[in-house]
């Protein structure tokens, strides 16, 4: 039955959120309300004449016990019915529904109907409804372009002014352009919603005490120091004002509903305060204050659900936008603006590569530090990075996953168009199998530590993702070079050897040095013959990317500048052996910049990462293969029939699970099902063979 099916929180298009639930018969007096509510012109549309009774009867449809197999759907905001779309099958085909919808006239335009059809054919194609029909008046371009944007194919007929349409739903198997539609619409949603807390023209503090020292306080003192532009409401009912600005007594005497409230009050205040933010119309959350229980947590996202806030958090150490003067966190030092999105669970952590990446200059386009992750997660920072039109390397460090598939789904998108790094360890300190080929199917590179990731993300930030796996190493140290050529083939890159006329060259240009490759130099070249190799060896159609090392002796010239001064067209990491820093940037261009690292190892594991990256990216991604042996559709009928059944769900009896498994080609070992010790000795008794015992699946 559809009341059966929990209620679901959903995002529309403008990022708010929206319960979708069963409807009920407690539900008639909403429902009719709303019906009541609409204008004559779109009572008409919906319809097709103007009655006062239309509320009444529609209401009473909607909100009765369903029979077998219709259902209907109600979209919730803030308490308030604002959607109702429904289904019942026809008589002479239950395959077949017929579909309809309404939506309440203040939220035209927001995206409802959309979303409530996309629930509408979930539930339908569990039920083996493949198809939906609809009636619409030809003047209701609205309803029209709810069927077009769904992504369904659509075919419409014509008569009397009104226009019948019927749309397959999809199967497996089928087109993807239905889950590429409800994917596109997911995420812009999810950028809609996260722009209040990454791009808010207004932010409260809620907690900011006057004493120097504390959380609160230190988040106050940092968006201040930031340059935050937008407007800033300090709320503290046991303060009055902070350097001549006043505190306001609660959430709830905001001047406006502000787009982002940053709470830390103690955990017993949590609720109490995020209702005041959700009372008032704040639209977003970050909760700082840790210590919340299960029950306040769930609590707390309910609150939060219930008035379409976005949350981050709780126990966090905030969010920061750089670019926007906004460092709603309660750091030692502020981030560098730059090009790198990170989000983290661990927020000390956090701080660190914070600092790491803006001291490295490549800094910060947007921090979040998520963690319980009741809302927010990675997966949502993913999809906003991959719209705001600054980042370009997106880092993760996530202790777990909630939604392995749709991350995959996620970060495979976004790796297409940015890098997507990763240090990962699981909650048991261990990053899994599982892990790792989901980050390997979904492109993500992991590196083994912190300074690993800092090193690799210096190259992805400065240099062009390598086309191949062939580098070329140059050492003016003959010993460092071979340090170097080792490691990359140990982690897979293939070091260039030179042949033909760049080996002549070669040999013409460094007469004493050793030019088979890795290439030496020897530690006397000059400035102007050690830029003159890395350019020859740039121009060889076999290389993909280079390394170059230099140690700085008295008998050579500046062998660093001959590096930044090098016309090279490949990816280019350099390594000075004087160096202190692990990592750090030096000019190329007016544009561009060369990782320098400490040591040779470091340079080739930066590029073994983007090497790898590289290949994944322009490689075939492949299908999931279709197998005609294999029955889903049978398989999805026994589990609906028994779901139907056993609405609580269960154990499969031995014999559905058997049909269940066989389904999918798995055959199970011949078995005879015994009610006792003496049934089961003569049972094995008639088998010739060995005999396993075993014990049927249950509770």
């Amino acid at each position: 039955m559809v009341q059966e099916r929990p209620p679901v929180y959903a995002l529309l298009a403008d990022g708010t959120t929206v319960e979708i639930r069963p409807a009920v018969p407690a539900d008639f007096d909403a429902v009719k309300a709303m019906h009541e509510a609409m204008s004559p012109d779109n009572s008409y549309m919906r319809f097709f004449n103007i009655s006062r009774l239309s509320a009444e009867i529609e209401a009473r449809r909607i909100s009765r016990d369903p029979a077998l197999g219709s259902a209907a759907l109600l979209a919730v905001a803030n308490g308030e019915v604002v959607g109702v779309a429904s289904y019942v099958p026809l008589k002479e085909d239950p395959s077949t529904a017929e579909v309809a919808f309404a939506v309440a006239d203040h939220m035209h335009h927001r995206g409802i109907a959309t979303l409530l059809l996309e629930h509408l054919v979930s539930l339908a194609r569990s039920r083996q409804i493949t198809t939906f029909t609809a009636e619409t008046l030809t003047e209701n371009q609205a309803m029209l372009g709810v069927f077009t944007e769904v992504g369904l194919p659509v075919r419409r007929r014509y008569r009397e002014g009104v226009i019948d349409l019927t749309f397959p739903l999809p199967g497996p198997g089928d087109s993807d352009s239905y889950s590429d539609a409800v994917a596109e619409r997911e995420r812009r949603a999810d950028a809609a919603s996260l722009r209040h807390i990454f791009a808010p023209e207004s932010v409260a503090v809620i907690g900011a005490s006057r004493r120097r020292g504390t959380v609160g306080r230190a988040i106050l003192d940092n968006i201040r120091a930031a340059g935050y532009a937008g407007r800033l409401y300090l709320v503290n009912p046991r303060a009055r004002q902070v350097g001549g600005e006043p505190y306001l007594a609660s959430a709830l005497d905001l001047p406006e509903p502000a787009d982002l409230a940053v709470i830390a009050v103690p955990a017993a205040q949590v609720l109490e305060v995020a209702a005041q933010c959700g009372q008032r119309g704040v639209r977003s959350l970050v909760v700082i204050t840790s210590g919340l229980d299960p029950e306040q947590s769930a609590n707390l996202l309910a609150i939060t659900r219930r008035h379409g806030m976005r949350l981050v958090g709780p126990d966090c150490f905030g969010v920061a936008v750089p670019g926007l003067g906004l460092d709603a966190t309660f750091a030692a030092r502020p981030a560098r603006p730059g090009v790198t999105g990170l989000v983290m669970q661990s927020g000390g952590l956090g701080f660190a590569l914070v600092d790491h990446l803006s001291r490295l200059g490549i800094g910060i386009s947007s921090f979040a530090s998520v963690g319980r992750k009741l809302d927010v997660s990675g997966n949502d920072m993913l999809m906003w990075w991959e719209h705001d039109d600054v980042t370009r390397l997106a880092v993760l460090y996530l202790e777990s996953f909630g939604n392995p598939r749709k991350f995959a789904r996620t970060a495979r998108r976004v790796g297409a168009k940015m890098p997507v790094l990763t240090v990962h360890a699981a909650s048991n300190g261990q990053s899994s199998a599982a892990d790792q080929a989901l980050f390997e199917q979904a492109g993500v590179i992991v590196a083994h530590s912190v300074g690993e990731l800092t090193e690799t993300a210096a190259l992805l930030a400065t240099q062009p993702v390598p086309a191949g796996r062939t580098v070329a190493v140059v050492s003016n140290v003959g010993g460092a070079g071979m340090l170097a050529a080792g490691a990359c083939t140990e982690l897979g890159l293939t070091v260039h050897q030179p042949r033909g006329l760049t080996r002549r060259r070669l040999r013409t240009l460094l007469p004493g040095g050793t030019v088979t490759g890795p290439v030496d130099t020897t530690a006397a070249v000059s400035a102007g013959d050690f830029r003159r190799c890395l350019e020859l060896l740039a121009a060889d159609e076999d290389v993909d990317a280079m390394i170059a090392l230099v140690l700085p002796t008295g008998a050579t010239g500046d062998l660093i500048t001959a590096i930044q001064d090098a016309d090279v067209g490949v990816p280019l990491a350099a390594v000075a052996l004087d160096q202190v820093e692990a990592v750090r940037l030096m000019p190329q261009s007016a544009d561009s910049q060369i990782p320098v690292y400490d040591v040779p190892e470091a340079a080739a594991v930066a590029l073994a990462h983007t090497a790898r990256y590289g290949a994944w990216r322009t490689g075939p991604h492949g299908q999931v293969p279709i197998f005609p042996d294999v029955r889903a559709a049978d398989a999805r009928a026994l589990v609906t029939g028994f779901l139907h059944r056993e609405p609580s769900g269960g154990w499969l009896p031995p014999d559905k699970t058997a049909d269940l498994l066989h389904c999918y080609g798995i055959r199970l070992v011949d078995a005879e099902p015994v009610g006792s010790e003496d049934e089961a000795v003569r049972a094995a008794a008639a088998v010739s063979g060995p005999v396993v015992p075993g014990a049927a699946a249950g509770p």
